[in-house]
């Protein structure tokens, strides 16, 4: 969770029978709308199970099997949200794939992360995100838009309901074989990847050498490039890398009050296409992060799947590692993505 100084009141989270925080908590519905019709509590698509692809996935030479973990850790409250969607436009007759993924980690309270958590993604479908023919600079601008719009949109709501909570994120669609990958903040994601001589020669994904590669730029107000905007909008940076000495992100969504000092939701997009090099995506906020490097839980969960464990084990895991192991006394989430490719 990124940090708003000084702490403000939160609301209460749920809590397990054992009196520990749950790892796989309930979720407040993604919106309903047309773009999301079968969406349920736990922000998964109705009728999708996590472990068993679907089979327009497989006539795209690979599988996709995800799931998600989340811990509270030391926090009194949870303030991450999370959407695991693996037919991310069931509704529409389009013939193009769409997967999507996402982690909000909220700040200064939890209502900033629910309302990017129901809204993005139906905003990037509607700003024009492909649905037939791959087009990658359409895809780009509908998911620039669709965090614009969102923005806008929230900031209305947080005025009109007087609270100020903002929320980093990180995202992911896979359109066919290409993924995007978007992000505001210190959330990261971090995908798996082989070396090009060790994919064309070698046919056990568990065995291979796999190398974590850094999707996402971190936004923080201590940078040059973010201090500047900072500076020119009339904020400033303090000693301890804050944005007047509160807000140590320096792009988000929501946090209204610190809008006018430079603050803003443009994400930073990235996209590749999938091959037999790239085996799992790791998406994490930053209480994960700040326990765990990339290449440790890379090889964490390449330990894992040699072991035989689903994805779902594999991810709760994780954060059982980074909150109970690691000591990580933030939130914690993480979504694991894996490629399971077809030969």
């Amino acid at each position: 969770m990124s940090e708003i100084i000084p702490v403000l009141k939160l609301k209460q989270s749920r809590e397990s029978d054992s009196g520990e925080s749950s790892s796989i908590a309930k979720k407040p519905k993604t919106e309903q709308g047309r773009q999301n019709p079968e969406v349920n509590s736990s922000g998964r698509n109705k009728g999708s199970e996590v472990n068993e692809p679907n089979s327009d996935v497989r006539e795209m030479g690979f599988e996709i099997e995800a799931d998600a973990a989340e811990d509270k850790g030391l926090r009194h409250n949870m303030e991450d949200t999370w959407v695991v969607l693996l037919d991310a436009s069931s509704d529409f007759q389009e013939k193009l794939r769409c997967a999507h993924f996402a982690i909000y980690d909220g700040h200064g309270g939890r209502l900033a992360a629910e309302y990017a958590q129901k809204h993005l993604h139906t905003n990037v479908l509607s700003a024009g995100l492909p649905r037939e023919l791959l087009n990658v600079k359409a895809a780009k601008k509908a998911i620039l838009d669709g965090f614009r719009k969102t923005d806008e949109a929230l900031l209305q709501e947080s005025a009109a309901g007087g609270w100020q909570d903002g929320a980093t994120a990180v995202c992911v669609w896979i359109l066919g074989k290409t993924v995007f990958v978007a992000n505001i903040g210190d959330a990261k994601a971090v995908v798996a990847r082989s070396s090009p001589a060790d994919g064309l020669q070698n046919d056990s994904d568990e065995a291979r050498l796999l190398k974590a590669i850094v999707l996402t730029r971190e936004h923080k107000a201590i940078y040059a490039q973010e201090r500047t905007r900072i500076q020119k909008a009339g904020g400033s940076v303090s000693s301890n890398g804050r944005l007047q000495g509160r807000l140590e992100v320096s792009r988000a969504f929501g946090d209204r009050q610190f809008k006018k000092f430079g603050v803003v939701a443009t994400p930073d997009i990235h996209s590749f296409d999938l091959t037999e090099r790239e085996h799992f995506i790791i998406l994490g906020c930053d209480g994960l992060w700040g326990v765990i490097g990339p290449s440790d839980a890379v090889d964490f969960v390449q330990k894992l799947l040699k072991e035989g464990l689903p994805v779902t084990a594999i991810s709760r895991h994780l954060v059982r590692e980074a909150v109970r192991e690691r000591r990580c006394k933030d939130n914690c989430t993480a979504i694991i993505i894996l490629l399971r490719h077809n030969r």
